[in-house]
């Protein structure tokens, strides 16, 4: 069952509620037996492991590799027209 955070307008109190997705929508404060009104959170979001930037996509290639290649490419392709 999922918790949700509650705040009651009268006295401002903030608890949290196991709910029932079945469960009655009206909440009573346990202080006051107010009606409370749900809070809404941002739901975090969590990165783990690697290709989340472009420099994660090619491992074990580096930048200078990849200017070799293409010097040699240029470099055969000269000779080649010759």
């Amino acid at each position: 069952m999922p918790i949700y955070q509650y705040l009651c307008p009268k006295c401002n109190l903030k608890f949290e509620l196991k709910r029932s997705f079945s469960d009655e929508s009206i909440v009573v404060c346990p202080k006051c037996q107010n009606g409370a009104s749900r809070l809404f959170a941002p739901v975090p979001i969590i990165f783990k492991g690697s290709g989340f930037y472009a420099t994660d996509n090619r491992k074990g290639v580096s930048e200078d590799a990849g200017k070799e290649d293409k010097k040699e490419d240029k470099s055969g392709a000269e000779s080649a027209e010759k």
